[in-house]
């Protein structure tokens, strides 16, 4: 288990620090979660740490299996009614194309953002141990995980398992 998810599920309900540690997702407020990170035993110079606290004040709703593509999945599959036409790509797959897509650093963190927030809107947790490993080790390796979790046939959301 993950120092820093361990640390982070102690505040989840102190709304202030969940507010500061939020600033770390934004490079004009970084300097805000600093202090945060400092009392959680992260030091400010761990990007990728930062970057998963931040994350986790967004959308604390944790999941302890699977990855981001599994996550992606999810979307997917509650947004379901928005394809038109099979031969096309829906938004959330175009999304998760470029995700697969970017470059480590900001532009990976700003397509990772994206998806976390998505799925803070349609009530799906997040596996932010997994994505915190995933991150530090951005390779094909994680990529291909990501897309087989996400397009492989066959694999059922929660809401079709428990139907």
């Amino acid at each position: 288990m993950s120092r820093l998810l361990e640390r982070l599920r102690n505040y989840k309900n102190n709304r202030g620090m969940m507010a500061n540690l939020r600033c770390a997702l934004v490079e004009s407020k970084k300097h805000r979660a600093w202090p945060v990170l400092n009392r959680l035993g992260i030091a400010v110079d761990d990007d990728i740490a930062a970057f998963v606290a931040g994350l986790f004040a967004t959308h604390p709703e944790e999941a302890s299996t699977g990855n981001l593509g599994t996550t992606c999945h999810h979307i997917e599959r509650q947004r379901e009614g928005q394809r038109s036409d099979d031969a096309k790509l829906t938004p959330t797959e175009r999304r998760f194309q470029h995700l697969l897509s970017a470059e480590p650093g900001e532009e990976l963190h700003g397509r990772v953002l994206r998806m976390v927030l998505l799925a803070k809107a349609h009530a799906i947790p997040v596996n932010f141990e997994k994505l915190e490993t995933d991150l530090k080790f951005w390779n094909d390796r994680t990529k291909i995980n990501w897309a087989a979790a996400f397009w492989t046939p066959g694999i059922q959301t929660e809401t079709e398992e428990t139907k």
